[in-house]
């Protein structure tokens, strides 16, 4: 049965490093929450906690009513009914395959025989595997194991720690449908700790963007992606570029053009002190009409479907995404505005 989760006012130190300050978060039970950030933001540690692997400075967490972990408390690991996969699968080289789902029910005091882990495993397609070792998988199959492994006692949370970054592009793609799956399956509460923000909204409910040890937005994958509420977010999550002007009401009029202007009703209340409008790679369109902002093009990289383009304007190196059959040339000079300009809305 999944349950909710509640943290409070964490706060995390180790020696002098402040490695979580005043995180507060509600993960509803059945919900799949990605905690998103670089590297060094604070995720894993607060995954940590959550596991009760350590223990906070300050705060609590709940699973629903019952408090887990504090400065003074710390619930053990194996009482807290959850799963837990690693970034590096953490298997065991002596086992096979079934053996790691049969360990698992033994350790909870599941009383289930090998018909049952056969069906976990024929869940994740691994059922032909179920008497290989872990040296005789592939990658791809390996994370599976290592999911059979933290379902096998259908915990009511389910922990994940960038348990796909060793794998290449086409698997991490499959692996994020498995995920998926598994959850509206099983429907555990998931916290999902990732540095790929193609992965958090792929796949999360909610995602939980972290910087310097705090939590700068929380929200849906789309509202996140399309209304960043700082610089950072929407420079790690969107992409976008930073484009300096005015803000008229919800109007904003980009510095040094006449003549152009963009809506942007969703995006005022969080950029209007800022004195600039954050545009994401892909809403940069060329002006046939010539009304817009004049750049010139730096590079052009092909990625299949869409290039990379890096303008020159008079505010600096804009990026931008465009459909492949765009032609564009180093040195060229065009017109950039925005989709649907000169009035868009976001």
């Amino acid at each position: 049965m999944s349950v909710s989760i509640t943290i409070a006012d964490i706060e995390k130190k180790f020696s002098a490093f402040q490695a979580l300050s005043g995180v507060s978060l509600k993960c509803p039970a059945g919900t799949f929450t990605a905690i998103l950030g670089p590297s060094g933001c604070g995720k894993t540690t607060l995954l940590r906690l959550l596991a009760g692997f350590d223990k906070p400075t300050a705060g609590e967490i709940r699973f629903d009513d019952e408090v887990v972990s504090s400065a003074r408390y710390s619930l053990p690991t194996e009482s807290r009914d959850l799963g837990m996969v690693f970034q590096s699968f953490a298997l065991w080289p002596h086992m096979t395959v079934i053996e790691h789902v049969l360990f698992t029910f033994k350790h909870r005091g599941i009383k289930r025989d090998k018909a049952e882990a056969l069906k976990i495993l024929h869940s994740l397609e691994l059922d032909t595997q179920a008497e290989k070792r872990p040296a005789q998988l592939s990658g791809g199959q390996r994370q599976r194991v290592a999911l059979a492994r933290a379902i096998a006692g259908n915990p009511g949370t389910l922990l994940m720690d960038e348990p796909l970054s060793s794998l290449d592009a086409e698997l991490r793609i499959g692996m994020r449908r498995e995920i998926s799956a598994l959850h509206r399956a099983r429907g555990s509460t998931v916290v999902y700790v990732t540095h790929d923000q193609e992965e958090a909204m792929a796949m999360a409910d909610r995602v939980v963007v972290m910087n310097k040890g705090q939590i700068k937005q929380i929200g849906a994958p789309k509202d996140v992606y399309a209304t960043p509420k700082s610089r950072f977010v929407a420079r790690f999550v969107s992409k976008a570029n930073l484009v300096r002007g005015q803000w008229e009401g919800d109007r904003f009029r980009p510095e040094g053009t006449e003549g152009v202007s963009w809506l942007g009703e969703l995006l005022k209340d969080a950029w209007t002190s800022r004195g600039c409008y954050p545009v994401r790679p892909e809403q940069f369109v060329l002006s046939g009409s010539g009304n817009g902002i004049e750049a010139e093009v730096e590079s052009v990289q092909y990625q299949g479907r869409e290039i990379h383009v890096t303008f020159r304007v008079s505010q600096g190196v804009w990026k931008a995404y465009m459909p492949s059959d765009v032609r564009l040339e180093h040195g060229q000079k065009v017109t950039l505005n925005l989709a649907n300009s000169p009035l868009f809305s976001a």
